[in-house]
């Protein structure tokens, strides 16, 4: 890969693991436009939870797919695809490399294996099953799922409420198991490099010491009063995507149980356990990208090396 070339490059790798980081960095050597592949970032009015870069970082490389929707909204792998797949040859023609940036797996594994076809979202559907699942609990709906689809279902875990949800409103609106869905005819994928950075199975202390330190940091820099904005807007609540996203959710349920003094301490704690969960999903995604080239996150010279990859 030379200085010159234009062709696409994407960076994973669990939360808190310093993708960004590599990305301005990379940024700094050649010219490059970073698409973000995270499903929280796309939220306006969420920065100190979701770690937004700054803006002095927005402002030195061009970013994409940030502050694109409102909290009260959506955002399908598939939306992601077809949006990242048409900012790939606008920036090209810039000039710029695209540099595809995150850590929500989901959205690389719909990139590189492509997508079936499914269903649209349907808000009365989604509506019912929240409702459901107030009522009865998401481990009663994920049993649901289990004789619908239950493939689908020993691959959740059952609290995954997005995931439930989607898995069954699939299964209602087609008539037929998601996994069925996903084994026709899939849409062609991307041939792109992946450079993952990933901490190694020895390094989970440090993993953990990262995010513990990490979430402290969200927590001294406000995020339980940018979650009390959010709140007070009246138009969203916890059932929304954007409000169960890790640190979101938990700061809102300790909101609701003392609005005046949230307990802090359990907010560490609450959040700091969901890091580290969706941290561990994040790797079992990676894991089952066998063409991906590792990066030792925890490794002095992880940038370093990260950076001779793309250069070789």
């Amino acid at each position: 890969m030379t200085d010159t070339d234009l062709s696409p490059l994407c960076i994973a790798g669990p939360t808190g693991c310093g993708k960004t980081a590599a990305a301005l960095a990379l940024a700094r050597r050649q010219r490059v436009e970073i698409i973000s592949v995270d499903s929280a970032l796309v939220y306006r009015e969420m920065d100190i939870g979701t770690a937004k870069p700054s803006p002095q970082e927005l402002a030195e490389v061009p970013h994409h797919l940030i502050d694109i929707l409102s909290p009260t909204e959506s955002y399908s792998a598939a939306q992601f695809v077809r949006d990242a797949t048409a900012l790939v040859p606008q920036i090209q023609a810039r000039g710029a490399r695209p540099v595809l940036v995150g850590g929500t797996m989901l959205y690389f594994k719909a990139l590189f294996d492509g997508l079936s076809e499914l269903p649209q979202a349907d808000p009365a559907l989604r509506a019912q099953l929240d409702a459901d699942a107030a009522r009865d609990g998401w481990p009663a709906l994920h049993a649901r799922l289990a004789v619908l689809d239950p493939e689908t279902a020993a691959r959740l875990p059952p609290l995954d409420s997005q995931r439930i949800q989607r898995a069954l409103e699939v299964c209602l609106l087609s008539g037929e198991p998601m996994s069925a869905l996903y084994r026709r005819q899939r849409s062609q994928g991307v041939d792109w490099p992946l450079l993952s950075l990933e901490p190694s199975d020895e390094a989970r202390a440090w993993l953990h010491e990262r995010l513990a330190q990490r979430f402290a940091l969200m927590i001294a820099h406000g995020l339980v009063d940018e979650v009390r904005r959010l709140r007070a807007r009246g138009d969203l609540h916890p059932g929304l995507p954007s409000m169960r996203c890790v640190g979101y959710r938990q700061a809102w349920e300790l909101l609701d149980e003392n609005e005046a003094a949230p307990d802090l301490a359990a907010l560490q704690e609450r959040g700091t356990a969901a890091t580290r969960q969706l941290a561990k999903r994040q790797i079992t995604w990676l894991r089952s990208m066998p063409s991906r080239r590792i990066v030792a996150a925890q490794a002095p010279d992880a940038l370093a090396q990260l950076l001779a990859m793309v250069a070789g």
